[in-house]
C-alpha cells in the first residue's frame, strides 16, 4: 500500500554531495544519495502530476517531448546521460525528470498557455561598490520544493571532448532542486563563475529546442563571460524558453562587472535572443521575473504582478551599498500581497526556500534557510578556484 506523502515545516538543513567520476557517475551519485527526497518530490510536485504527465501520455505531448529529447542528445549528450544516472541512482522513471526540465514548455506548446499561473520567481540583487562586491539572491519556488533541494559539489572528468562545446572538465558547486541537473538556481564554477537565475515565462515556447535548464547546465562549464555568452546564444539551436542570468568572474581583469543576461526563446532562428546589462563599480543590478529590457511577449498573471510589486518594493529603498543593505531588502516582507522573502504561513503556494549571498571579496557563499534579516547564516561556504 502506497503512502501519501506531504511535505513539512521549513527545516533548517541544506545537505551537501561531494562528488567525482563521469557524468554518469556523478547523476548516479546524486540519484543514490538524494533518492528519497526525489522520490518525494516527484509525488509532490503538482505540475509534474497534474499536467506534464497527462501531457506525456497524449500523441502531441510525446512527439514534443521527444523531439526536445533528440535535440538536447544531438547538443548535450553528457547532461542526458548525467540526468540518466540520477534517475538510475534514484530508481526512478527517466522521462519524470526530464519533463521537468521540460517545465512549460510542453503545456505552452500544445495547449498555448502556461500551466502555472502563480507568483513563481526569485529576486537577485548585485551590488558593485568598494570593498562591497556581491551577488545576493533569494530562491523561489512552488511550496513543494521546500526542504526538497541540496548542494552538489561534482568533479567530472572525461576521457574525451563532451558535447557541443568539447569539454572535457567540469568542477562547480550548485544548488539543486531534487531531481534536477544543477545550474538552474544559485552556482560558481572552479573557473571563477558566479550566477543565479531568474525565470522568465515568455509567451511562445519552442519544442525541439533547448531547454533553459539544459543551458545554464552548460553554463557551469563556461571559462570566461565570452563563452558564457556562446552557451546562452546556444548557437544552431536556440532556447526553448527564457531565463535572466546574473553573473560575474572572480579572475576577471581590471574592475569587477557583473552582468545581467536576458534570453529569450529562439523563435525565428537558431540562436537565442539575449540582451547583457552591464553594472560597473559604484553601480548596481537588481532583476525579477519580468523582462526589462528584451523586447519578449511575456504571459501575463502572477508571475508579473509578482515581478512587478517586488521591483516596486526595491524601488522604496536606497541604493544598496552594503550587505546589511542588501539583507534587508531580500528579507522584506512590507508589500501588501507579494513579498520579497515569501513566508506567510503553511498555505502558501509559493515559498523563498533559501537565500544566498555570494562575497566576490572574501570569497565566499554565504546560504540561510529562513528569513535573513533575523536569522545568522545556515552555512558559509568558501569558493575554492582552479589554480
Amino acid at each position: 500500500m502506497s503512502q501519501l506523502i506531504t511535505n513539512i515545516p521549513r527545516r533548517q538543513s541544506i545537505p551537501i554531495l561531494y562528488t567525482r567520476g563521469t557524468h554518469y557517475d556523478v547523476g548516479y551519485d546524486v540519484g543514490r544519495t538524494f533518492a528519497s527526497t526525489i522520490k518525494n518530490f516527484l509525488q509532490l510536485s503538482g505540475p509534474l502530476n497534474d499536467t506534464y504527465l497527462p501531457l506525456y501520455h497524449t500523441d502531441e505531448g510525446r512527439n514534443i517531448y521527444n523531439a526536445t529529447l533528440e535535440s538536447v542528445k544531438q547538443s548535450f549528450p553528457q547532461y542526458v546521460r548525467e540526468l540518466e544516472g540520477t534517475a538510475d541512482g534514484a530508481q526512478v522513471e527517466f522521462h519524470k525528470l526530464f519533463l521537468l526540465h521540460l517545465d512549460e514548455i510542453m503545456p505552452v506548446a500544445t495547449e498555448g498557455q502556461n500551466s502555472i499561473n502563480q507568483p513563481i520567481g526569485c529576486s537577485t540583487i548585485c551590488v558593485n561598490e568598494p570593498g562591497c562586491e556581491i551577488l545576493a539572491h533569494t530562491e523561489d519556488a512552488l511550496s513543494e520544493v521546500l526542504n526538497h533541494y541540496y548542494f552538489v559539489s561534482a568533479h567530472i572528468i572525461s576521457d574525451s571532448p563532451q558535447g557541443k562545446y568539447n569539454v572535457t572538465e567540469e568542477r562547480f558547486t550548485s544548488l539543486c532542486y531534487a531531481g534536477h541537473l544543477p545550474g538552474y538556481t544559485m552556482n560558481y564554477n572552479h573557473h571563477g563563475l558566479i550566477f543565479s537565475i531568474n525565470t522568465i515565462s515568455a509567451r511562445t515556447l519552442i519544442s525541439g529546442k533547448t531547454p533553459r535548464h539544459f543551458i545554464t547546465r552548460a553554463l557551469l562549464s563556461a571559462e570566461n563571460f565570452i563563452q558564457a555568452q556562446q552557451i546562452l546564444r546556444d548557437n544552431g539551436v536556440g532556447a526553448a524558453d527564457g531565463c535572466s542570468v546574473n553573473m560575474t568572474f572572480l579572475k576577471q581583469e581590471g574592475d569587477r562587472l557583473f552582468h545581467n543576461a536576458e534570453m529569450g526563446p529562439a523563435i525565428a532562428g537558431d540562436q537565442s535572443q539575449l540582451n547583457i546589462f552591464t553594472a560597473s563599480p559604484g553601480e548596481w543590478i537588481i532583476h525579477a521575473n519580468k523582462y526589462l529590457r528584451l523586447p519578449v511577449p511575456e504571459v501575463t498573471g502572477l508571475i508579473i504582478d509578482s515581478s512587478v510589486e517586488r521591483m516596486k518594493t526595491f524601488g522604496s529603498f536606497q541604493a544598496p551599498r552594503s550587505v546589511q543593505d542588501v539583507i534587508k531588502m531580500l528579507g522584506d516582507t512590507s508589500a501588501q500581497e507579494h513579498k520579497v522573502f515569501r513566508e506567510n504561513g503553511p498555505k502558501d503556494v509559493i515559498k523563498t526556500v533559501c537565500v544566498g549571498i555570494f562575497d566576490c571579496v572574501r570569497r565566499t557563499w554565504t546560504l540561510y534557510s529562513d528569513n535573513p534579516k533575523f536569522n545568522a547564516p545556515l552555512v558559509v561556504l568558501p569558493l575554492v578556484l582552479k589554480d
